[in-house]
């Protein structure tokens, strides 16, 4: 429900606590719709405090450094007191596990006992988890953690969804999921119109639905359940730069060419060539439109013999040459 009268007027809160290796997208993902929010609004809707174990500036994943407020020590110390945040999210990234510290642990469970929103962003699930705030909770977690995840702390209710809000305690994925999390949060607050306008500012359409799904694990992201099947397709993914034949991957799960060929036609509609290509130069893409590598040399990473027959196979697929997606690509840059 919209906040009313005088209550409307006061600012919501929140803390950020940055951990080690944070991922920058997913914070600056989280703290851009507040800030467009009080724009939209024409006051300070939002504020939040940034803070760390130690009070020093913490360096994101990406190798950039972002200043904080406050160490845990001062946040402990004030936070049932003059800050009094609404919300607090942890955002961490690929370095999660190597985050301990038992006085995080005991303020985090202690702001959540007073009735404190609680959320971790990218991996913070896993913080929350390891705090024992997500026993029988839904949480969402990045895509890349979430089967070591599921698989030390079985009693969460770990969802590979874009975001969760349970209850009190917020979770997303990571990356943009924060976002969406965030744009839920203020939809909460003030109402869809000024998410509309959130959203016009960001250049977005709509609020993504919290349950949308991320990417997956290979046999759920496929929805195939054929072990060998999976296994061939690993195998592929593994060996791009040097394709292996449809012989070497036969021989490898045991089955003959015939049986292997069939198996892809059944549960993919293409034959297992087919379906190599479709990696080798969607691996492509992702190099030409993320490295300067001379196209060439992208050819001969993703296994193509001469420049030339890459551009014809990228060109049937995309319907643009190698050269052409990197000037479209150039052009919104």
């Amino acid at each position: 429900m919209a906040d009313q009268g005088f209550e409307a007027l006061k600012p919501h809160r929140i803390l950020f606590f940055l951990v080690p290796q944070f991922s920058m997208i997913a914070f600056s993902s989280a703290v851009e719709p507040l800030r467009l929010a009080n724009r939209t609004l024409g006051r300070k809707a939002y504020d939040w405090i940034v803070a760390s174990t130690d009070g020093q500036p913490v360096a994101a994943s990406n190798g950039l450094t972002v200043g904080v407020d406050m160490s845990l020590d001062q946040v402990r110390q004030r936070s049932l007191d003059d800050i009094k945040p609404e919300l607090i999210l942890v955002s961490s990234g690929l370095q999660v596990e190597a985050f301990r510290n038992p006085q995080f642990d005991g303020w985090i469970r202690a702001m959540h006992r007073h009735g404190t929103g609680v959320g971790g962003l990218c991996t913070g699930a896993w913080l929350l988890a390891h705090a024992g705030l997500l026993d029988g909770r839904r949480c969402s977690i990045h895509w890349e953690t979430l089967p070591a995840f599921a698989e030390k702390y079985p009693t969460a209710e770990v969802h590979a969804d874009l975001c969760e809000i349970d209850n009190g305690i917020y979770t997303c994925a990571g990356g943009t999921a924060a976002l969406d999390m965030m744009l839920h949060v203020i939809e909460g607050h003030y109402g869809q119109q000024v998410v509309t306008q959130v959203c016009e500012m960001c250049m977005i359409d709509r609020i993504r639905n919290p349950r949308d799904r991320q990417r997956l694990p290979l046999q759920a992201r496929l929805g195939l359940h054929h072990a060998k099947l999976l296994l061939i397709i690993e195998l592929m993914e593994a060996n791009v730069a040097e394709p292996l034949s449809l012989a070497e991957l036969s021989e490898y799960v045991g089955l003959s060419r015939r049986q292997v060929e069939r198996l892809f036609r059944r549960h993919l509609g293409r034959s297992p060539a087919r379906y190599y290509l479709e990696i080798r130069i969607d691996r492509a893409r992702h190099l030409l439109l993320q490295s300067n590598m001379p196209i060439v040399d992208v050819a001969i990473a993703c296994g193509f013999v001469s420049a030339s027959h890459f551009s014809k196979c990228y060109r049937e697929m995309y319907g643009r040459s190698p050269q052409m997606e990197r000037l479209q690509a150039a052009a919104f840059v």
